[in-house]
């Protein structure tokens, strides 16, 4: 298949929230359909997407690009409060794939006092190998001060970015239609020939094709808590949809080299979002020590379990009466050893021990983890597995590589102290919680939408209580439209319900927001920014890895 000339560097994720619309997977289908080789992403502050994408892209034969549009603060500005600026970083290998998880966490986790998140400029000095740079358009400095008349000042900044960067830095020009690029075009491309840097061509986008700009309109309306109909708002770039190879080289047809310049980009980067073997923290320093360890705990914890079915006897005794447990008890060791999964078994035991320990109630156990006689014996769980005929295998299974997975319940008032417990243990970089995404479902996006439509509340909730809410078997407003007869009518009807549902259904299913796993935590061997992107919950102190449950097990954690 031939390629088309053109890479887009500059598209928006629906993980930008409230202002992408891309999902993850649809930019590599739409990626796929346009005949182009290769596309990024490029989310504000976040690689929430990056293995999503990563992965979507591999799928297709698209080359993924990882990047992300970085708040940084302009260096001699004010510490409390800075001047912020934004620069396009990508990673061209896995340094500077492990590079960007470092800028985009220190973005979430350095600032202080309430600050919206951002990096220095002296970070973003210490971690720039491998990352490639744009000049982030009409959102970046250069622009900006030369669309202002401070021309002195954008050489400055410009003269900064270029002694960090060397030749993995391009002036990027995008031509929708915004007033301070098109105030400073002609400046920039005199900039870029006098300092010899490449130029490119980007059309930032947040979306998927131009059918999705009132929709689109909509959702910043959603961020803004404003009216479709206000004049006074943040309003969307009829552009900003992901424009077909023709059409960029038409817009371009003056600058040919911008537009070849993306494929030279892409060239350049060469990395996915890494997916790894299960990484866990050692306890005591190797794995034979976690072994020999393992195996002496689960000893004596066996034979306090049985010493309470035999009181009066001793060891012997016990080994004598119990042989089948000893044997099983072995045998379940010697499987987890082979699987590297000792450090697992001790972590567990540890916090719950200190649970119990501190009188926080803890569940008995459930789930497969309960067939294990070595989880019983550590007192991960309260239950005899061989009493009740439970099989080990169903947990672990040396022919299934997989994490063990224990289900673990903690009294949900003190259950934030057994985390505090873990992250004071193990170190406050090793351990986060995990991020979870809220989306906007049929009934929230429909109430969503009607309001920044100006709909009365009293018609559009009555519209929503006609969609079933089933939490086995969500309906989402297609079904809902063509399986409820008075929605069926009303949408043929009424322009201004045909409307509401035409809107509501192109943002449905879209991350609204995101929050902390209730339960969710993960532990590392190193501080987790060397491995996934990390977040900060406004709500705890607690570092947040910004990939789901899903990802964050495919990053190895």
């Amino acid at each position: 298949m031939a390629y088309a000339p053109f890479v887009p560097l500059r598209i928006f994720s629906s993980y930008t929230m409230l202002e992408g619309a891309f999902e993850p997977k649809s930019i590599a289908k739409m990626a796929k359909k346009l005949r182009l080789p290769a596309a990024a992403i490029c989310d504000r502050n976040g690689l929430y997407a990056a293995m999503q994408f990563s992965d979507a892209c591999f799928e297709l034969g698209v080359q993924p690009i990882i990047g992300a549009l970085v708040s940084v603060a302009r260096p001699g500005s004010d510490a409390d409060r800075p001047q912020i600026d934004w620069l396009a970083l990508y990673a061209a290998d896995e340094l500077g794939y492990a590079n960007l998880c470092q800028l985009v966490s220190m973005a979430h986790l350095s600032p202080e006092n309430g600050q919206d998140p951002h990096i220095r400029f002296d970070q973003l000095a210490d971690y720039n190998q491998g990352l490639l740079c744009l000049t982030a358009g009409s959102e970046g400095a250069i622009a900006r001060l030369l669309s202002e008349g401070q021309r002195p000042a954008a050489h400055s900044y410009l003269a900064e970015l270029q002694s960090l960067f060397n030749d993995r830095l391009y002036m990027e020009l995008s031509r929708r239609g915004d007033s301070i690029e098109d105030t400073a075009e002609a400046e920039l491309i005199k900039l870029a020939l006098a300092r010899d840097l490449p130029m490119i061509a980007t059309n930032p986008c947040c979306y998927a094709d131009a059918d999705f700009h009132a929709a689109h309109d909509a959702l910043l309306c959603i961020a803004q808590s404003a009216y479709v109909e206000s004049n006074d708002r943040r309003k969307s770039c009829p552009d900003a949809w992901l424009k077909p190879a023709e059409a960029m080289e038409d817009l371009f047809s003056d600058i040919p080299e911008a537009m070849a310049n993306t494929l030279v980009f892409a060239q350049r980067c060469a990395v996915r979002a890494p997916k790894r073997e299960p990484i866990l923290p050692t306890i005591g320093g190797s794995r034979e020590v976690e072994a020999a360890q393992l195996r002496k705990d689960a000893e004596a914890g066996l034979l306090l379990r049985l010493s309470r079915y035999m009181p009066d006897a001793d060891e012997a005794t016990l080994h004598a009466r119990y042989a089948p447990y000893f044997e099983r008890l072995h045998f379940e060791a010697d499987v987890i050893v082979s699987m590297n999964f000792p450090g697992y078994f001790l972590i567990v035991a540890d916090f719950i021990k200190w649970a119990k320990q501190n009188d926080i109630p803890v569940g008995p156990g459930r789930g497969s983890g309960a067939g294990s006689l070595v989880a019983w014996a550590l007192t991960i769980t309260d239950l005899d597995p061989i009493k009740l005929d439970l099989l080990f295998e169903r947990f672990l299974n040396p022919e299934r590589k997989s994490m063990p997975d224990f289900d673990i319940d903690f009294c949900e008032t003190r259950r934030g102290e057994v985390i505090r417990y873990v992250q004071q243990k193990y170190g406050h970089d090793t351990v986060a919680q995990i991020i979870t995404f809220g989306t906007m479902k049929a009934r929230a996006v429909l109430k969503d939408t009607g309001r920044v439509l100006q709909i009365g509340y009293n018609q559009v909730d009555r519209l929503a209580k006609l969609i079933p809410n089933l939490p086995t078997d969500p309906w989402d407003l297609e079904r809902a439209i063509n399986g409820v007869a008075e929605l069926n009518r009303e949408y043929k009807q009424q322009d201004s319900v045909r409307r509401l549902f035409d809107l509501a259904r192109k943002l449905e299913g879209l991350p609204r927001h995101s929050s902390t796993h209730a339960a969710g935590v993960v532990i590392g061997d190193r501080p987790l920014a060397e491995l996934v992107p990390l977040y900060r919950d406004p709500r705890s102190d607690m570092p947040v890895t910004q990939f789901d449950m899903k990802y964050v097990e495919g990053a190895g954690l």
